[in-house]
């Protein structure tokens, strides 16, 4: 699959992780984080059956801890402290963070087109999301840049660090795992455990498992593998416009004239990302 299509499948994918984790499963954010690493990567273990390529344990440890648990963590910390809206906002920073992470780290100058599509993204996500009454918490706000952050500064190492000598799938595998085991820690300190588990619930684990972590993870990183981070950071934008546009159908919510328009601003700003400047002669 192209790296850009496989970008956008899986950061679609992961714009349907609100609508499972609110309809499906338990108000329990560590265990849900925990469950999702955890169950990630024994779908994809399985499949793998590989051991760690020799000498990257460290770099999985990291990434793991970085792309994974971090990231799951704080993300629902912040999605517990801040309005939806107000928390989309700073997923939507993760592109521009991957830029400037990258010049740090890679040496990649970004062009100044690739700095205001993303900006430009922002803007259309925050004219989608964010209404006029948002509350802002200090320690989410935190927490959300935090988990944009970590996200970030792990696909610039996976671009430092080279394509890995391992199939993508034991890759992914193995980071899940490292991930699974910090979170299911983290989750018995928290005591972070439902009374009962329903069908419902043991249903919503495995969707959130299978085709919103193990699949879109596989496909992220494959992407940022062949392409690069910044190249495929702005497709992140896609998140909150998914994860609004199944809000809105779910609750039969007709989208207003400015929300129409933030959408129409993000896919601008996306495909700006995309656009390559003419070599000069």
């Amino acid at each position: 699959m192209n790296p850009k299509a496989a970008a956008a499948l899986a950061t679609v994918l992961w714009g349907f992780t609100y609508v499972v984790t609110t309809l499906m499963l338990p108000p329990h954010p560590f265990l849900i984080s925990a469950v999702r690493a955890m169950g990630g990567a024994i779908i994809l273990l399985l499949i793998a059956r590989q051991l760690p390529a020799p000498g990257w344990l460290g770099r999985l440890i990291i990434l793991g801890t970085l792309n994974t648990c971090l990231f799951f963590s704080l993300l629902f910390v912040s999605a517990l402290r801040l309005p939806g809206g107000v928390a989309a906002i700073f997923q939507a920073l993760g592109p521009l963070f991957v830029i400037l992470l990258g010049w740090a780290i890679l040496g990649a100058k970004p062009s100044v087109l690739k700095i205001l599509s993303v900006i430009i993204g922002v803007i259309g996500v925050s004219l989608v999301v964010l209404k006029g009454d948002a509350q802002v918490d200090l320690l989410g706000v935190l927490a959300a840049l935090g988990s944009t952050l970590s996200l970030a500064l792990g696909g610039v190492l996976m671009n430092r660090w080279g394509k890995p000598p391992m199939g993508m799938i034991n890759f992914t595998g193995w980071q899940l795992f490292i991930a699974g085991v910090e979170l299911s820690l983290l989750t018995a300190l928290m005591g972070d455990f439902p009374t009962e588990l329903t069908s419902t619930h043991l249903l919503g684990f495995f969707i959130l498992a299978l085709a919103l972590t193990a699949i879109p993870f596989v496909l992220w990183f494959r992407a940022i593998a062949h392409a690069g981070a910044v190249t495929i950071a702005p497709f992140f934008l896609l998140v909150p416009i998914t994860a609004f546009a199944l809000d809105a159908i779910i609750k039969s919510v007709v989208p207003t004239p400015f929300q129409l328009l933030g959408i129409a601003i993000v896919i601008a700003g996306l495909l700006l990302s995309q656009k390559k400047l003419p070599t000069p002669t």
